[in-house]
């Protein structure tokens, strides 16, 4: 194999790898049926983040609230279940809460021109102390309606139900960055906002809808995950930021040009879930997980750039 091809499908090989040596040590149960669909239903709600996440990423900025985010619109939608209100009320009032939130995330980039880390990480701060508040810090499970349990449980054909909003969301992502006016505005902002600025494009609006679709996908993540467990933490989100993160970074090096794309990180998120749950049915310690999540994020960073180099 050319070093060309090795470049482009070295990180999908990795993942066959990956599945086939955990196939290996745990035949019974990692390659069975019930896992794989227990795997589509874990991988769900980190895909719908790390989608969130690459749209940011493509205008070269950073949105540490997804998690934050994710678990505030899941708390308000079981507070307002908890009040009487019905699915189609709670469901979009926590979604636009998600949406508002990006939003706002998207001001204090563009607008008042502050770093996305900063901006993000303090705003998503607010948005945990107000899931903190909302939910007295308490699991909420009561009043919750079979509708909403039907979103994120069940299958189709043999199918998760989860497994269909993954195709539903990164499918639409992948269009619009792809197929679209917007996308293709999105990468030349990514590529050189100056030059984008110059050109007269309309970088301020446009990055703005970006985070605010970021923290309304961010919410969609939340609100599946609650649906498919059936109760709410104020802090439930919170650990689907860094696995998001290194599932688009890990998806940077599958691309020619190391920039972020949704079929990348879908292969991403592939990987990671497969680490994760082949090292759970392993028996690998949990400290033991987080520290090689951590090293793929550097190990898919370094390749990043040394692609970027070439």
């Amino acid at each position: 194999m050319t070093r060309t091809n090795l470049n482009r499908f070295g990180t999908l090989i990795a993942f066959v790898l990956l599945c086939v040596g955990f196939s290996i040590a745990a035949p019974a149960a990692f390659a069975s049926p019930a896992n794989v669909f227990n795997l589509i239903q874990q991988m769900a709600t980190l895909a719908i983040v790390a989608t969130a996440a690459t749209l940011v990423m493509t205008i070269s900025e950073f949105d540490l609230s997804v998690g934050f985010s994710a678990s505030l619109a899941a708390v308000i939608c079981f507070v307002l279940f908890g009040q009487g209100y019905e699915v189609w009320l709670a469901v979009p009032a926590a979604l636009l809460v998600g949406i508002v939130g990006g939003a706002a995330n998207g001001v204090l980039v563009a607008r008042f021109g502050i770093p996305s880390f900063v901006a993000t990480l303090a705003l998503g701060t607010i948005l945990s102390g107000f899931a903190f508040g909302l939910s007295g810090g308490q699991s909420l499970f009561q009043s919750v309606p079979d509708a909403f349990k039907a979103l994120a449980r069940g299958d189709v054909f043999g199918i998760p139900v989860l497994g269909f909003w993954i195709v539903a969301v990164l499918g639409v992502a992948a269009f619009v960055l792809t197929q679209t006016e917007f996308g293709r505005r999105l990468r030349a902002i990514g590529g050189n906002a100056q030059a984008a600025r110059l050109a007269g494009l309309p970088i301020v609006r446009d990055v703005i809808v970006t985070f605010a679709i970021a923290g309304g996908l961010s919410a969609l993540a939340g609100l599946l995950l609650a649906s498919r467990l059936g109760s709410v933490q104020h802090t439930m989100g919170e650990p689907l930021l860094l696995p998001a993160y290194a599932a688009v970074f890990i998806g940077t090096t599958a691309s020619p040009t190391g920039a972020p794309t949704v079929a990348g990180t879908l292969l991403g998120v592939a990987i990671t879930g497969v680490m994760v749950n082949g090292m759970t049915i392993v028996g690998v310690e949990p400290f033991v997980q987080k520290i090689m999540t951590g090293v793929i994020i550097l190990v898919a960073v370094l390749l990043r750039r040394v692609g970027r180099a070439k």
